[in-house]
């Protein structure tokens, strides 16, 4: 018998069709956009090609090197409009968005132009892109290699022969040992003569905590000078070193032909990379591709952090979810088992819950403010009264820090492992507790070896949300210690090692700071697609790694459960 509609509406069948489609809807959503910021951030790594063009605009021809970034369609009578030459019978016209890099040379990385005026494009193998510690890219033709200033190596011509094959190499080779070189001085300068400086700046405040406890025993003045002598003289020798080292990078510079036929000479040192994508095969473009991908994990930002790589705010992000993580754990699980095993429930009780669940809704900026006026101002202020003295007036825990991005987070976030907490005590039979309790066991051993081993999934469950919302937060973290760039990551190998008054470098601010302060938006906006994904990344790691031990003590405990 076929059912009419009003059975088939109470039934519930429409509400559930409605939340099946509800449901897919947003998960197509998810996947689009996931897929949008994995397409346009990773396939900012792959060697694009240089392309060469003459450009012909109200009768002015201009050779154009440089890469198809982006292309739009652009209506004729918009570019009437705006003074342009359009093409009778032409509607619309395909605009182009080239990169010729060389900004130190044309002012510009980026330009837009009109495909209908561009022509005699080609591919010429022998077009080489340089990536630049300083200006950005570079686009040209390979003209002579000079070491201290004379010529050892040169060619002309716009095609590739064996000779320019050994001229090419011979151009690698000496890139090779500038990197060596360049490595050499970072490990000297960032490792070695921080060492020193962070020794002599403890040196500088054990002799002032002397003096304001007015020690007046020669002895103990006398070791840090000879301490601080040595430092000098290890100092200035290591300087002596970099000078060399300095000299050394320095030797060898190129020339090069640019888009307008000049000729320009940079020195080696500047190069990080220098690379033929017109000559590239796949295998070479591949191979390109993930040393790229490895760059922007593994190194330092340059260029305004529109270059090189972000693993500092990889490592921030990382280390600060950590010590968050374990402050709002145990913070949560107490006040949890207060709350649901031993407060009297109540009206006070009953009123807690709704300050925490209201805790939960409150904007994160709020917590922000928070952080910095009491734990910043006040609480870190008073700490360096009472231990740091000797370094005032710079504050050393009265500044934003590692210490107090995370314990605000954990502000932020402790609701949450509360609200959690309680659901997975309340979902404990009593029967489980009464028998505990009559075999002799008291209270706090029921808690400790029954309740709360039962109820450890939920406490994760709680941590995983925690994770979740604390890994994405921006607002209060620039407030209370995150930078655009930090020039040492806050774990390291000086003492105390872990440096909690330290200021770090947070994805979440990164990509803020990529997408909106950059003074190159063009050449920053792939790397907020990649930092973005990157984050996701690095939120579901940190996520799946806590549901890997929701999921173990799950079955750990689950003998309890029988």
């Amino acid at each position: 018998m076929r059912q009419s509609f009003t059975e088939w509406t109470k039934s519930g069948a429409p509400w559930v069709w409605l939340n099946a489609g509800a449901v897919a809807i947003c998960l197509i959503m998810v996947v689009g956009l996931l897929t949008l910021i994995a397409v346009r951030g990773l396939g900012h790594f792959w060697p694009a090609d240089i392309v060469q063009s003459n450009y012909t605009e109200k009768n002015n021809t201009i050779r154009m090197i440089g890469e198809r970034v982006q292309t739009v369609q652009v209506p004729a009578e918009q570019l009437s409009d705006s003074g342009v030459e359009v093409p009778e019978g032409v509607e619309t016209m395909e605009r182009i968005l080239m990169k010729i890099g060389n900004r130190d040379h044309g002012g510009t990385d980026f330009v837009w132009i009109l495909d209908t005026f561009n022509h005699d494009q080609s591919k010429p193998e022998m077009l080489f892109a340089a990536e630049r510690r300083e200006w950005g890219n570079f686009y040209g033709y390979l003209r002579s290699i000079k070491e201290d200033g004379k010529v050892v190596a040169s060619h002309d011509g716009y095609e590739k022969t064996p000779e320019y094959e050994a001229f090419w190499n011979e151009f690698q080779n000496r890139i090779e040992r500038a990197l060596s070189i360049h490595d050499q001085i970072k490990e000297i300068e960032k490792g070695t003569i921080g060492s020193i400086n962070y020794e002599m700046e403890r040196l500088r405040l054990k002799e002032r905590s002397l003096q304001l406890k007015e020690v007046t025993d020669p002895a103990r003045y006398q070791e840090i000078d000879d301490r601080r002598k040595e430092l000098d003289l290890e100092y200035e020798s290591l300087q002596g070193e970099l000078l060399a080292l300095y000299n050394a990078a320095n030797r060898d510079t190129i020339t090069a032909e640019i888009a307008n036929g000049k000729i320009v000479e940079f020195k080696v040192s500047w190069v990080v990379r220098a690379f033929r994508p017109n000559d590239m095969g796949i295998g070479g473009k591949i191979g390109h591709y993930f040393a790229k991908v490895w760059e922007f994990l593994s190194e330092d930002p340059r260029e305004a952090n529109t270059e090189g790589g972000i693993f500092p705010a990889i490592y921030g992000t990382v280390l600060m979810v950590l010590i968050m993580s374990v402050m709002v754990t145990p913070f949560g699980v107490v006040a949890a088992v207060y709350l649901r095993e031993y407060a009297k429930q109540g009206f006070v009780t009953r009123v807690i819950r709704i300050a925490v669940n209201n805790l939960a809704g409150v904007p994160s900026i709020v917590y922000g403010v928070f952080g910095l006026g009491f734990f910043v101002y006040f609480l870190g202020g008073h700490i360096d009264d009472a231990f740091f003295p000797e370094a005032k007036p710079a504050p050393t825990f009265g500044t934003p820090g590692l210490l107090w991005a995370s314990i605000t987070l954990a502000l932020l976030t402790v609701p949450v492992v509360i609200v959690a907490t309680e659901e997975g005590l309340t979902r404990i039979p009593r029967a489980i507790r009464e028998g505990s309790l009559a075999l002799g066991a008291t209270k706090f051993e029921t808690l400790m070896k029954i309740v709360i081993p039962m109820a450890s999934p939920a406490i994760m469950t709680g941590v995983i949300l925690a994770i979740a919302r604390a890994a994405g937060e921006v607002a209060p973290l620039m407030l209370v210690g995150v930078v655009k760039l930090a020039p040492s990551l806050p774990l390291d190998g000086n003492y105390p090692f872990l440096h909690l008054d330290q200021k770090f470098m947070h994805l979440g601010f990164h990509i803020y700071d990529v997408g909106f302060q950059s003074p190159n938006v063009e050449a920053a906006r792939p790397l907020v697609y990649a930092t973005a994904l990157l984050l996701v990344a690095v939120i579901a790691m940190l996520n799946l790694s806590a549901i890997q031990i929701r999921n173990h003590l799950r079955e750990k405990y689950k003998a309890l459960e029988m």
